[in-house]
């Protein structure tokens, strides 16, 4: 294999144009008839026929019957589950029907549950004053667990007597959360002992701190922590009268008074006879509503006859705080198992209003004074429970509804706290319908009571999910701004300014949308009260944003970047910048050249760059960067191409800090110069030459500040194409140059996703994509021959590979096509203006000498690795490199020459010496070999096909 290089080598003759026709395969017309390969298949239902043997069809279909079944059409028999479901839905029965339409009355997922709510209770009304609770037995304060101590009394005791109670004092708002919560889980410990007095007494003893309003201000929250002892209590019993029924057959959802057993009733009816035996009025309340449900189990009506006789028990509680609630509570258990009984819902909720005239009573204002609390924070206690019940009155609620409540509303004096609740509670289309009604009901509301700017706030939410009358909007937008603006508190300005802001937006243009912004700054700006309201601010470009995606006319508001300006703690200030550049790359389509809009957007970008220092993570740089990025693509001067010049200018110096941006700019200007070869049509002017020359020193004067690299590396080649491609030719050669200096700077291990990977299949890749390229560049007049090819192929010798690498003669091999493209009369490709080395050299002997020798030092260095592998035993790696020799040698080399072609005869057998070559592959490889050797001009190949084969037999 070794011992026929000292001949001189030479390369065969190609003539492109001629293997390209070779190539083309062969078109035929083709006549489709009535079947079209796009035209849809026409499935029918297959039916066999009368008398045919078994398995024969009739099917009309227009395709042939050996075509492949639709596997759609294929499933109408039934089988798949959309089929199976509509026939399910036609074979429905009545009772079907009558049930489902029951379930039509239920609860759906649009009603608000009280869990959502609760949350928000227990956040809102909170207090530091102390607090009390009458513990049903003796524990140890901080205990924020069921304690050993209280399962043992527990098991010990068989009732709880009146001085086994112990008063806890002095207790904190979480202290008094924990102490319910360690009641809760007593109850369920007692219940699961079946010590069911105690858990009843448990929950009686919980409902009697009901009743306790001397921390007035955590009276809410106090009734949602024991509403949840109730509810579980309601749970455990409902359950355990439900398992009774269940044997020996469950009970089915929709079971009726008839399918109950005795025991079950018996069991049942004992429960509400021991609560009935409650001597106090609210714990017996709330602990019979609490096993409402349980009504099912006795009688059909139980539920709805027991409704009303609550409701009326209500009315024997004092405090109308406390008689909310309890109606609250009433109305929550009702929706949950009749929700169909609205006369119950309504009753309660006219109670309600008859007992707002006891807030102005003596005993009501006495009691604020002792607990120093002001009238519009009381009435606020309020909000909770008659937003509850209004709600669940409103649901699915026809709109005559709220002409009757706004009627009751006006009958009281417009109550404030009645109608905030009654338009939070309907339709924002009802509300919206209104709204000029409600507009003139708020102005003859009490200020004092309950603050006007809150109403308006409610009134605001409705409207901005409901449109009012077109007319009316102006008016609706003065009348509710004359009031918000007045607000003195930035606190209470901003929150219901924000409300406002989305009905601007959404019905006005920019001149009202900026005149609120004024408004804005100058209620937010004293004091920089905008500091403690970013959450509020944010929101207001939030809604901006939503409304409006023309950035002209966003930033033509004279208000909207002073607006911005209040953001100054810069982690808000970054995220208000990101969320108006992810707007504008969402909703920008056309590339803009607006100078109101590139000098707002260059301001936000730069605000986004500044932000970035060491500490900032990757994921946050790459972030920011792309959407710079999107934005820097959005910027076109159109045919002023000087113009763009000195935006990525500017921007380079603006965003000099992310690496991503520099990349995207560098290929804004190679874009640029092609966008300029395009218009000039190849054919430069002076001024043109001139400013494509001024692209490429851009591009090389901003490469080297990048880090990555392969990003310099890969942009280097990049940039050096798109100069060949404007006639460039110094700057080329500069980036040609460039890029093979920055070769030995690769690293042997790159982070590719956080792991270290070889650098090598990189490399390789870049390299062969340099050599492709050096096929159409001219020899520099001042230098050698191929002195661009030498320079990299001396750098790829003096390069440090990795150990039992076989990188370097891979390139080496990949460099022999190169050089036999180049020592053609015609290259394959070439590009228009520039007078590659076919021009300069013209078939010259003396480069086609240069040529073969650098030819013969490749050969001679890849032979010698083969050599060194074949000492050291890697059979593998020896085959598989002498099979990429031959392929080269075969489609490049002139096999006339017997010396070569004993070559490549000796590389065939090597690569199949151990084995390792695919079958396959050489079998292939052979065919083509043979194919080629029928052309009139590769005839020489015949011998070496005989050859090869004689060689792959033996």
């Amino acid at each position: 294999v070794f011992s026929v290089f000292c001949v001189t080598r030479r390369s065969r003759w190609r003539k492109y144009d001629v293997e390209l026709q070779r190539c083309h395969a062969e078109s035929l017309p083709v006549e489709f008839g009535d079947y079209h390969p796009l035209k849809p298949i026409m499935v029918t239902d297959t039916k066999t026929r009368r008398g045919a043997r078994k398995g024969s069809t009739s099917s009309s279909s227009s395709s042939s019957s050996s075509a492949a079944p639709d596997p759609l059409s294929s499933m109408l028999d039934g089988t798949d589950p959309l089929s199976m479901f509509a026939a399910a839905s036609a074979s429905e029965t009545p009772a079907m029907s009558k049930r489902k339409e029951k379930e039509d009355d239920a609860v759906g997922p649009d009603f608000e549950s009280w869990s959502a709510k609760r949350g928000e209770i227990l956040a809102r009304f909170t207090t530091t004053e102390k607090l009390s609770i009458v513990s049903p037995f003796s524990q140890a304060p901080g205990s924020s667990a069921v304690s050993e101590k209280v399962r043992t009394r527990l098991e010990e005791l068989d009732d709880l007597e009146e001085g086994s109670q112990r008063e806890l004092l002095n207790l904190s708002q979480q202290d008094y959360a924990n102490r319910i919560e360690e009641l809760n889980q007593s109850l369920k410990e007692a219940w699961a002992s079946d010590q069911k007095v105690k858990a009843l007494k448990i929950v009686i003893q919980c409902s009697k701190l009901l009743s306790d309003t001397s921390v007035i201000q955590f009276y809410p929250s106090k009734f949602v922590l024991i509403t949840d002892i109730l509810d579980t209590f309601g749970r455990l019993v409902y359950d355990r009268i439900w398992t009774m029924c269940s044997d020996p057959r469950p009970l089915p959802d929709s079971f009726t008074v008839e399918d109950v057993n005795d025991t079950a009733k018996e069991t049942c009816l004992n429960w509400f006879y021991k609560i009935a035996s409650i001597r106090e009025l609210l714990p017996r309340l709330y602990v019979e509503a609490a096993i409402l449900k349980c009504n099912r189990f006795l009688n059909k009506s139980g539920i709805q006859d027991t409704l009303p006789r609550l409701t009326s028990m209500i009315r024997g509680i004092g405090d109308p705080l406390v008689a909310a609630y309890a109606r609250a509570y009433l109305c929550r258990v009702g929706m949950e198992v009749a929700p169909h009984l609205k006369d119950s819902l309504n009753r309660n909720f006219f109670d309600l209003l008859g007992t707002f005239r006891q807030i102005s009573g003596e005993s009501v204002q006495n009691q604020l004074v002792m607990q120093r609390v002001e009238v519009p924070e009381y009435l606020t206690l309020y909000s909770p429970a008659i937003n509850w019940i209004l709600q669940c009155i409103a649901y699915r609620a026809p709109e005559p509804l709220l002409t009757e409540m706004m009627e009751r509303c006006k009958t009281l004096g417009n109550n404030a706290l009645l109608l905030n609740s009654v338009m939070r509670a309907f339709r924002p289309e009802f509300v919206a319908a209104r709204a000029t009604d409600f507009i003139c009901m708020i102005k003859d509301c009490d200020e004092a009571g309950f603050p006007k700017h809150l109403l308006f706030g409610s009134l605001g939410r409705s409207l901005a999910c409901a449109d009012p009358p077109e007319s009316e909007r102006l008016t609706i937008l003065n009348e509710a701004w004359k009031v918000i603006t007045k607000v003195r508190s930035p606190r209470d300005y901003i929150s219901c300014a924000e409300i406002w802001v989305e009905f601007t937006c959404r019905h006005f243009t920019k001149r009202e949308v900026n005149t609120v912004l004024a408004d804005i700054i100058k209620h937010m700006t004293p004091d920089r009260a905008f500091e403690d309201a970013y959450t509020q601010l944010q929101s207001v470009i939030r809604k901006i944003l939503t409304y409006f995606h023309d950035f002209s006319v966003l930033f033509s508001m004279e208000r909207f970047l002073p607006f911005l300006d209040m953001f100054q703690k810069d982690s808000v200030r970054v995220e208000v910048c990101r969320s108006i550049m992810e707007v504008f790359i969402k909703h920008q389509v056309e590339p803009t050249r607006d100078p109101v809009i590139l000098n707002a957007m260059l301001h936000i970008c730069k605000t986004m760059h500044d932000s970035v220092n060491a500490l900032t993570l990757e994921d946050e740089k790459r972030s920011l960067a792309l959407l710079i990025i999107g934005f820097i693509r959005m910027v076109s001067f159109g045919r002023d191409f000087e113009q763009q010049l000195s935006f990525c200018v500017e921007a380079r110096a603006t965003f000099c800090n992310l690496e991503p941006v520099l990349v995207q700019l560098i290929h804004t200007v190679n874009q640029l110069s092609m966008e300029t070869r395009r218009v000039m049509r190849g054919n430069h002017s002076r001024k043109t030459a001139a400013f494509v020359r001024a692209c490429a020193a851009y591009s090389f004067i901003t490469i080297p500040s990048l880090s990555s690299i392969f990003s310099r590396l890969s942009l280097c080649l990049l940039s050096a194409q798109v100069a060949l491609a404007n006639q460039c030719l110094s700057q080329a050669d500069a980036f040609f140059k460039a890029a093979v200096s920055i070769l030995p700077e690769v690293p042997r291990s790159i982070s590719v996703e956080g792991k270290l990977r070889s650098s090598e299949s990189f490399l390789l890749d870049f390299i062969n994509n340099f050599l492709a390229t050096l096929l159409v560049v001219p020899d520099h007049p001042e230098h050698g021959v191929l002195y661009l090819v030498r320079g990299l192929l001396n750098m790829v010798q003096d390069y440090t590979w990795e150990d039992n690498s076989d990188a370097k003669v891979r390139v080496y091999i990949s460099a022999l096509p190169l050089l036999a493209a180049m020592s053609q009369e015609t290259y394959i490709y070439s590009i228009p203006k520039v007078d590659s080395n076919e021009t300069l050299y013209g078939g010259d002997p003396k480069f086609l000498s240069e040529i073969n020798k650098l030819c013969e030092t490749l050969i001679g260095q890849i032979l010698d690795h083969l050599k060194v592998l074949g000492r050291d035993e890697n059979t593998r790696r020896q085959g598989a490199l002498a099979f990429s020799l031959f392929g080269v040698l075969v489609s490049h080399g002139d096999l006339r020459n017997n010396k070569l072609s004993q070559l490549t005869v000796n590389l065939w057998n090597l690569s199949h010496k151990h084995g390792y070559c695919d079958t396959r592959i050489s079998v292939r490889t052979l065919e083509h070999i043979k194919h080629q050797a029928q052309q009139p001009d590769m005839a020489h190949l015949t011998d070496t096909v005989q050859r090869l084969a004689l060689q792959t037999r033996t």
